[in-house]
């Protein structure tokens, strides 16, 4: 287990993304993956309010549905660290006092339980001030309703702003940060917001870690997974730079034996901050690909093989 920045959450190296629960993994699927999952030790699952509004016959909130029927089934909900989000649902936009303390309470109903360990901000919302939506999660921590909270698609600048408005007004503080990293996607979290992060202990959770499926190496140049929901988001990164970056994975992983997958999670996981990649299957199958990278360590060639490549 791995401790989660400030907070007192010991969490499994590899968080689950419940994005698929309710989409591609239908109630039986997801019930077998959770439980492979927590099998393996797992107990830090990420699911948010939206999830999966974007599916043509869901309105949003089947994720926390399904993952609440698990933990109701298996009695486990103490043995879990569970992690949801607020303000990117379009029947909840926005990070605004009265809709945080409403969708709180819709995501404690949907899942059965009677707090969130740790509640995210989605994305960062201009239009209401910082001092308003910190505010509201320091209600909710208060409460009892919520344990810790945490930033999603914050920039530098404003993450920086909201944790000092947080000391400034003794208001609960963002433990934890979520930004969009993998092998082929650096650039946005590398750099200010890394060093942000490393310097004020924060946990960093990196959504699209296999870079929507990208870097399992199931896309290559001239295949065909058009049956994949996610293929033509994944073969965006066909390129000459992801041809490189799966040519560095496919090298390490078959002289290590493992799959290509761990081996794109392993390398998050040596990165400064990171804590738990997050990572989704929709079927054992693809969970038993994740889950080695919870104890698989790179060595330093293999580490500047896939630096080189993803450069």
């Amino acid at each position: 287990m791995a401790r989660l920045g400030k907070s007192d959450l010991d969490v499994f190296p590899i968080c689950f993304g419940g994005n698929v629960l309710g989409w591609t993994a239908d109630r039986d699927d997801s019930f077998a993956v959770l439980d492979g999952y927590a099998a393996a030790g797992g107990n830090f699952i990420d699911t948010a309010d939206s999830y999966t509004a974007w599916v043509p016959g869901h309105s949003g909130g089947e994720s926390e549905r399904v993952l609440g029927e698990w933990l109701k089934a298996r009695g486990n909900r103490d043995e879990m660290v569970i992690a949801t989000k607020v303000g990117q649902w379009n029947q909840r936009p926005g990070l605004s006092a009265a809709n945080i303390k409403a969708a709180a309470e819709d995501s404690l109903r949907r899942m059965g339980v009677e707090h969130i360990d740790l509640y995210y901000a989605h994305a960062d919302d201009p239009d209401t001030p910082l001092e308003e939506t910190l505010s509201a999660f320091d209600d909710l921590v208060r409460a009892g309703k919520v344990r810790h909270i945490a930033a999603s698609n914050y920039s530098a600048a404003r993450l920086s702003e909201a944790l000092r408005i947080s000391r400034r007004e003794g208001f609960a503080e963002y433990v934890a940060l979520q930004p969009h990293y993998n092998l082929v996607e650096r650039a946005e979290f590398e750099g200010e917001l890394a060093e942000l992060c490393e310097r004020e202990n924060l946990a960093v959770m990196p959504f699209f870690a296999l870079a929507k499926g990208f870097l399992t190496g199931k896309y290559r140049p001239g295949g065909d997974s058009s049956e994949s929901p996610r293929a033509e988001a994944a073969r965006e990164y066909l390129n000459e730079r992801g041809v490189k970056v799966l040519a560095g994975l496919d090298e390490i992983a078959t002289l290590r034996d493992v799959p290509m997958s761990s081996v794109a999670l392993a390398w998050l996981s040596t990165r400064p901050a990171v804590t738990a990649p997050i990572a989704s299957a929709r079927n054992t199958e693809q969970l038993a690909d994740l889950l080695p990278a919870a104890d698989f360590e790179l060595t330093e060639a293999e580490l500047e093989r896939l630096a080189s490549a993803s450069a």
